[in-house]
């Protein structure tokens, strides 16, 4: 086969490929140089990959297949494919494996930190019924404490499990766009009067703006109810913690979108939180989290809502000014 022709065949695969004659690249795919360079073809390949067990194999004519860190970033990996063409050429291809590593993980994480949360309200059910299952009589007023403070942390068990199975029930159907109509300003109206005690308990007024030409938005009704739920949730825990503050829902025709707005005018967060807030169980404050009664994962719930309607999420916050989410859904 002449070297034009394997050229050609480079060009045709997806994943980065280069040609390799002694120490020196004869031949590179578009993806290989977007990869690693724009002037690799005449080039020694040390110029190209300098990631140490790539090299070493390249240069010592090793085939075979193997996974490394450190090509084309830091944190990439990639599968390292080499085949032998003739004698002194090697075929050097690079498969990104950098998704599913991050997908590897993600899971690990995920267990992990739900091994956590849940840990720690068990702990304390254990603890006081060990205590209250003991011989002995105890005062009426401990019992009824022990038995308060268990009943307390197995309702905050009880939403880890609940939410832990929302999130999962959204990830699996994350591909099947919805097929059903929703009115999303019926949905902020049902919200806000779902909300009104915690709105009273945090002394805060809720704000509704809402355009009421608007139309139906092509969605899966019980997944957007609780998208706008976590939103004003959120808001008035976390931007009426001082109380006397009101909080901003709009809706409104954006183009060929539905925009949702939900303001707060709390302590806001500070920027290098933002990247995270959608992270499953992250928290700006755990403390406050905890005795605000959140999991940490209303933000993620919303943002696999938005990714399965085909929308967008922006966060947008600085500290001591507040906090607004903005979900825009496709209008048709």
């Amino acid at each position: 086969m002449t070297l034009p022709l394997v050229t050609a065949l480079l060009d045709a695969l997806e994943e980065p490929a280069l040609l390799v004659e002694g120490e020196r690249t004869e031949a590179a795919n578009d993806a290989a140089r977007a990869l690693l360079g724009p002037r690799l073809v005449g080039q020694n390949i040390r110029f190209a990959i300098r990631q140490p067990q790539a090299l070493d194999a390249i240069l010592s004519g090793r085939t075979g297949q193997f996974e490394v860190l450190g090509i084309g970033g830091v944190e990439r990996s990639f599968e390292v494919s080499i085949n032998r063409l003739s004698p002194t050429l090697l075929l050097v291809r690079l498969v990104d494996r950098s998704a599913r590593r991050a997908a590897e993980r993600a899971q690990v994480d995920f267990v992990a930190n739900a091994s956590h949360e849940l840990r720690t309200p068990l702990a304390a059910v254990l603890g006081f019924s060990e205590t209250l299952a003991e011989e002995g009589a105890l005062p009426e007023s401990i019992r009824r404490r022990f038995g308060e403070q268990i009943h307390t942390q197995a309702q905050r068990m009880m939403v880890i499990i609940r939410d832990l199975m929302s999130l999962s029930r959204i990830e699996a159907d994350r591909f099947s766009q919805p097929s059903g109509r929703v009115m999303l300003a019926d949905v902020l109206r049902e919200a806000i009067q779902a909300a009104a005690p915690l709105a009273a308990e945090k002394n805060c007024q809720i704000m509704l703006e809402a355009d009421q030409s608007l139309g139906t938005v092509q969605g899966d009704l019980p997944q957007l109810r609780q998208l706008v739920d976590n939103l004003v949730g959120n808001a008035l825990r976390y931007g009426c913690s001082a109380g006397g503050k009101a909080v901003e829902v709009r809706l409104e025709r954006a183009g060929e979108w539905q925009r949702l707005c939900v303001r707060d005018h709390g302590e806001g967060v500070s920027p290098e939180h933002l990247p995270r807030l959608t992270e499953r169980f992250y928290r700006v404050d755990d403390a406050r989290s905890r005795d605000s009664g959140g999991t940490g994962l209303g933000l993620a719930i919303v943002a696999h809502i938005v990714e399965r309607h085909r929308g967008l999420l922006e966060i947008r916050s600085r500290p001591g000014e507040g906090t607004e989410v903005e979900v825009r859904l496709p209008a048709r």
